[in-house]
């Protein structure tokens, strides 16, 4: 039976790029010069730093910039609020590396709703990482094809790609 698995994963040597410009672009820009604007990769996301509230936002302006240019979703990245750290100002960027339960049970709620497609969806955690995907299945690979489609054209506050085609 022909299925395919509905994930939200960015490239990430794509994302190592799009970090690298933009540390590259921040050293080189004129508006930062005495800022001292800093990209400090941690665990779950990123750590911009900056010497005012405005700057810190710029800085993640141009992170956000840089992902654009390299063709990668903004719905990747999760600001939260600056805070001011010292004599700076800290902000946190969160870069999300997989499907969440709560957005994959919205894809098959709306898989389910629309009524013409002829297919079943399943959601699967991975237990080690959390993280979770949704398997969709059908008769026939068209079905899969129009899944795809209409999911593309939903808005979505994840960005969406398909892997594991099986026929």
């Amino acid at each position: 039976m022909p299925s395919m698995d509905i994930v939200s994963k960015p490239d990430l040597h794509e994302v190592k790029n799009a970090l690298d410009q933009a540390e590259k672009e921040l050293k080189n820009r004129f508006d930062f010069k005495g800022t001292d604007p800093a990209i400090e990769e941690v665990e779950d996301g990123y750590k911009l730093s900056c010497t005012t509230e405005e700057k810190v936002k710029g800085v993640a302006d141009v992170l956000e910039d840089k992902f654009v240019k390299r063709k990668l979703s903004v719905t990747f990245l999760e600001r939260k609020d600056p805070v001011p750290s010292g004599a700076r100002f800290t902000m946190r960027v969160l870069l999300k590396k997989s499907l969440d339960t709560e957005n994959a049970k919205k894809i098959v709620a709306m898989i389910k709703e629309n009524k013409q497609f002829k297919v079943s969806s399943s959601i699967h955690n991975d237990k080690k990482t959390g993280d979770s995907k949704v398997r969709v299945e059908s008769k026939n690979i068209d079905e899969l094809q129009a899944v795809q489609q209409f999911l593309r054209g939903q808005d979505l506050p994840v960005s969406l790609s398909f892997e594991n085609y099986q026929r």
